[in-house]
């Protein structure tokens, strides 16, 4: 009940366009960058996958799931949405282990497909390599399943050394792929064409997300009980230095520009930007309630941050850091995933 009031009030002040960010105090924004396309969002706490047109803020559409996916992938093609089913249970507490990736045709609104991994392995993240081959974390094996997508069958699996290897990044080469490892509070570096682990790179008690700069010279990973992210040299696959926060930082993404990295402060229910030249914070902005995952939109104009308690996907537009629109979304709103239309 007292969610659903502070939504209601976030929702009061947004519509009168009081809000202010701490750093830029311009008031809301009428309308959201203008782009054409669709945005995917999972719903934990519902089982749902949704599909929303931002520009309008309407739901055109709900997938049910088995148990829990967290995170999505979209095809190249963008024909199909890739769900792994992780299961009812926190990252390394007990509950279901999930075997399944469900398969999700975009137009028609419905499962096609079910990927067996033939044993529990809570899949987690899941991208699309540019070898066309899906690459997904398989927590309980710490691994990295690779999929053929046009048979749906595990062609590989590539170990990542450490417990609850949950988010996964590709380098821009294409041939390094890096591995959050929560409870391991570390980084693994993979090689793709090699299928092995090249290093594991420790960072704390316990991690979380991952993003990388697009040049692929940095990687950020965060300090969870330390309120700080670690920025790591790719060239050296040690920690450079860190980025302190006010509260610990949850999920991370860089900007098509590398200029920005921007961060949710799941506690503090806020999202900040930090300038990659300087290392500081630069912009901060309150957001309903369990900000998670950040999604920032491949031409860099805007920013979506799931904010999963709060049943509320929020628009960010980075060409003037103000917050534009709160998307309705199921409760435990998660993995996000963009799908550009003609």
């Amino acid at each position: 009940m007292f969610r659903i009031a502070a939504a209601a009030i976030f929702c009061a002040i947004l519509g009168g366009a009081l809000l202010m960010t701490a750093a830029n105090p311009n008031p809301v924004s009428a309308q959201p960058v203008s782009s054409r396309g669709l945005l995917v969002v999972v719903s934990q706490d519902n089982s749902a996958v949704s599909l929303l047109d931002p520009a309008d803020g309407k739901q055109l559409g709900s997938v049910i799931v088995p148990i829990r996916g967290h995170e999505v992938a979209v095809s190249p093609d963008n024909k199909l949405a890739y769900v792994p089913i992780y299961g009812d249970a926190g990252v390394g507490k007990p509950g279901t282990n999930g075997s399944l990736i469900e398969v999700i045709d975009l137009a028609t609104q419905k499962i096609v497909r079910t990927i067996d991994l033939g044993h529990g392995v809570r899949p987690h993240a899941a991208v699309f390599g540019p070898d066309g081959n899906l690459y997904v974390t398989a927590e309980l094996d710490q691994a990295v399943d690779v999929i053929d997508p046009r048979t749906d069958k595990i062609i590989s699996q590539i170990p990542t050394g450490q417990i609850e290897s949950h988010m996964l990044a590709f380098a821009p080469d294409g041939r390094h792929a890096y591995t959050t490892n929560v409870g391991a509070g570390s980084v693994s570096v993979l090689d793709i064409i090699t299928r092995k682990t090249l290093a594991v790179i420790p960072v704390s008690t316990l991690a979380q997300r991952i993003a990388l700069t697009p040049d692929g010279t940095r990687l950020f990973t965060s300090d969870i009980p330390n309120s700080r992210v670690a920025v790591i040299d790719t060239a050296t696959n040690k920690v450079s230095t860190w980025i302190p926060f006010p509260d610990s930082t949850y999920s991370l993404a860089t900007t098509p520009d590398g200029h920005w990295l921007l961060a949710s402060l799941r506690i503090a229910n806020q999202v900040s930007a930090v300038d990659l030249t300087t290392l500081k914070i630069m912009h901060t902005f309150p957001v309903p309630d369990g900000p998670t995952e950040i999604l920032v939109r491949p031409d860099g104009k805007c920013a979506f941050i799931a904010c999963g308690p709060g049943h509320t996907v929020v628009v960010l537009d980075l060409t003037n850091w103000t917050i534009v629109k709160l998307l309705p979304a199921g409760p435990g709103a998660d993995g996000l995933a963009w799908v550009p239309k003609d």
